[in-house]
């Protein structure tokens, strides 16, 4: 199968295309329609998940599991390799770490408003990249996961009504804020989900 990827994707290796379950699958419509499907569920599994450890590398790999394992052997599992983004896969672990240390930190000492909080944890998760695929979609439930289940609060909107895995603006404007956040500065990552009702 060969997929068109939308600016800011990752794109799949070889030996990570062999891990799709689905081998009839030949476009990226036809995959984007079975991962949406096993999102669907692992969000169904999201909604009735009562534990406590949402802040911990075990959640983080089986939540990503739970929401692509249906299309993906891989899923759940740290990538292997490099991409046009992300940390060296041998740091994966050790920055996933960082990151939930902090947040727990941020939140035991209320150091942001918890859409900030959210926010934060979103885009070090996007920029560590610990898996091959679906980085992006699965930081951004994890960061509704940790307002509505650890927080309390509402979840973002991320999409504004668009489809953020499609080229459009709203995704520009994504991808933007989080190069901009890649730089230090996390406002414009913050203006796009307080602008995402409007």
């Amino acid at each position: 199968m060969s997929i068109e990827y939308p600016p800011g994707a990752t794109p799949l290796t070889v030996e990570e295309m062999e891990g799709l379950k689905f081998k009839h699958v030949t476009t990226r419509q036809q995959l984007d329609h079975l991962e949406q499907a096993n999102i669907e569920s692992g969000l169904l599994w999201l909604s009735r998940y009562k534990g406590n450890d949402i802040l911990t590398e075990a959640f983080v790999k089986e939540s990503h599991r739970r929401l692509f394992g249906e299309v993906w052997d891989w899923a759940g599992s740290f990538r292997q390799t490099e991409k046009n983004i992300g940390v060296d896969p041998l740091q994966i672990g050790v920055q996933l770490r960082n990151i939930l240390d902090d947040a727990q930190y941020w939140i035991d000492h209320s150091t942001y408003e918890p859409l900030e909080l959210a926010v934060r944890c979103h885009h070090r998760l996007v920029y560590v990249h610990c898996f091959a695929n679906g980085n992006g979609r699965h930081a951004r439930i994890l960061a509704d996961t940790i307002l509505e289940k650890v927080l309390h609060e509402s979840p973002v909107n991320w999409s504004g009504g668009y489809n953020l895995q499609e080229m459009n603006r709203r995704r520009t404007e994504y991808i933007k804020a989080l190069r901009a956040a890649d730089g230090g500065d996390i406002q414009p990552l913050l203006a796009f989900v307080s602008t995402a009702d409007d």
